[in-house]
């Protein structure tokens, strides 16, 4: 079923409505109390921005972009590593990494800890399709904040950064 005006949540006892702007599905067990509904809000939210974005720039997440962005935030790394962040088995992580080898996203170099093995790092092509992207998205991101938000807004999404920052260090198991 549509909506034409998206909600993240509405309670329905045990049962709940979950609509992602497009989609409406029952979720059993979903969650209800406020801090769980604002989760949810929040998560869609989200994600619904960082689609509308990759999809406006046109830049898809992909095996090799998040390999990319992987290598890019933490620096060579050798397969076995590589497999274990992306969540990908050694054998799936081995194929994407000889195609951006071919590319020449990618460079091999020999493990000093490891003579058997190689470390991956970025490429200066890589490096740059990295950037690129990253500019890319930036630019669309300031672009649709001055088309839409007042300066007032502006300020308040500013303020917000902070909150998404300190929820994305908090430290809870």
């Amino acid at each position: 079923m549509k909506r034409n005006n998206p909600e993240a949540a509405i309670v329905l006892g045990q049962q709940v409505q979950a609509i992602d702007g497009m989609t409406e599905r029952k979720v059993e067990n979903y969650p209800v109390s406020e801090v769980e509904v604002l989760a949810e809000e929040l998560r869609r939210a989200i994600s619904t921005f960082v689609r509308v974005i990759r999809d406006k720039t046109d830049t898809e997440k992909s095996a090799q972009s998040e390999t990319l962005g992987i290598l890019e935030r933490n620096g060579a790394m050798n397969v076995a590593a590589l497999a274990l962040r992306r969540g990908v088995a050694h054998q799936t992580m081995r194929v994407v990494v000889a195609q951006m080898v071919a590319d020449g996203l990618i460079d091999r170099s020999p493990d000093p800890e490891d003579k058997r093995s190689q470390l991956l790092s970025l490429s200066n092509i890589g490096r740059d399709m990295v950037v690129r992207d990253r500019i890319s998205r930036a630019s669309r991101i300031g672009t649709m904040i001055e088309a839409t938000l007042s300066v007032e807004e502006r300020e308040h999404l500013r303020k917000s950064i902070d909150l998404f920052d300190r929820i994305s260090a908090a430290e809870i198991d």
